[in-house]
């Protein structure tokens, strides 16, 4: 008995472990996204907390796997960041202040140069926000930020520029938290 119960459990980690999707705060997410034609495998993830609070799953896709954020950042490749709300705790306006936030962080002395760009990808977060929700920000170079809620459209911003400042938020020199941004890079 012993023995069939240990086999199962080395057949269940191995299933586990090639099927490549990530497990974490109750959720599940997948090894790959595509950005396009590209398929993006998972970079990492991480669960954003705020005062003990699990508010929601961060995970990066890209080409290829690095644990260089600088890269990250620079790259005028395909890759995504996929946000997983797992708290009701999360408001539109509670995300709109903490993105605005986040972009003062990542643009620094630049952040007026990309108010119409930023602008419209608060837009994003006006209608409401549940929990359950998942918001994919794809960026695809020469068309920019692709943004999409719960698989369904909402809008492009253009620019490499944009696109760095907004991965910025998540894994820049001042991230939205260490620990996340630990988390999306593998570390």
């Amino acid at each position: 008995m012993i023995k069939k119960l240990s086999l199962f459990a080395i057949a269940f980690m191995l299933i586990s472990f090639t099927s490549g999707d990530l497990e974490i705060g109750g959720i599940t997410m997948p090894d790959t996204i595509k950005a396009g034609d590209n398929d993006l495998l998972l970079n990492g993830a991480g669960i954003r907390t705020k005062y003990f609070l699990k508010l929601y799953v961060g995970g990066l896709y890209l080409q290829d796997k690095t644990t260089d954020a600088t890269k990250v950042l620079s790259d005028d490749k395909p890759m995504a960041i996929r946000l997983h709300i797992i708290s009701s705790m999360i408001t539109s306006e509670k995300m709109e202040d903490s993105t605005r936030e986040g972009f003062k962080k990542s643009f620094g002395n630049k952040l007026s140069s990309f108010s119409t760009e930023i602008e419209a990808f608060i837009d994003v977060f006006k209608e409401e926000i549940n929990d359950g929700d998942i918001f994919d920000m794809i960026y695809i170079p020469g068309t920019g930020v692709k943004i999409y809620k719960n698989d369904k459209f909402s809008k492009t911003i253009e620019g490499l520029p944009f696109k760095n400042g907004l991965f910025g938020i998540w894994v820049g020199k001042k991230p939205a938290q260490d620990s996340l941004k630990e988390g999306m890079l593998g570390l």
